[in-house]
């Protein structure tokens, strides 16, 4: 599948993305506000990634700049089934931080889950990343009111807490623009 919203390009990732994963994964800001990510996050593990298979029922895109040459892979983004239903997870590189890429991204998936019949999307968030709570909310998600410890691959598997959030799908709703977030 493919997407195109405003200033970004939701694409299948490939295996030669396996370059600029790496390049914006493998610093420790990024990685530790992820629950999967390995630390040092390697060359090895990048390339694994982007072989990886995608599960049966999942969406999971680069992100990348159309309008820059090259069209870079600023970050990933995706929708997983798991126990609970279907889980949203993301990241951006820290260089692409801060313009709103996130949100325009997550918008874009739930358009997609959306017309893929998926009635809601969970996500969750370590407590210290409360912008990533910004993104999610502006996306229409709410919070449940749980927070749970959540392990962190990237801090040695340690638990963390995490403010989880569900999004339903199946309310009409207008979405803020991408800049609000």
């Amino acid at each position: 599948m493919f997407m195109r919203t405003e200033r970004l390009f939701l694409r299948p990732i490939f295996p030669e993305d396996w370059r600029e994963i790496y390049l914006g994964i493998a610093d420790f800001g990024v990685v530790s506000m992820l629950a999967r990510a390995p630390w040092p996050y390697t060359e090895a593990d990048a390339q694994a990634y982007c072989r990886r298979s995608v599960a049966a029922g999942a969406m999971t895109f680069s992100v990348t700049l159309p309008e820059i040459t090259g069209a870079p892979v600023i970050g990933q983004i995706g929708v997983e089934p798991d126990e609970e239903g279907f889980e949203l997870g993301y990241w951006i590189g820290r260089q692409w931080q801060g313009r709103g890429y996130a949100s325009e991204a997550v918008r874009g998936v739930l358009s997609m889950a959306r017309a893929f019949g998926m009635e809601s999307v969970n996500a969750g968030h370590f407590l210290e990343n409360t912008v990533s709570g910004k993104v999610l909310k502006a996306n229409g998600f709410v919070e449940t009111g749980e927070i749970r410890p959540t392990a962190c691959a990237a801090r040695g598997g340690e638990a963390f807490l995490a403010r989880r959030y569900r999004c339903d799908l199946t309310l009409t709703m207008e979405l803020p623009d991408a800049e609000a977030a």
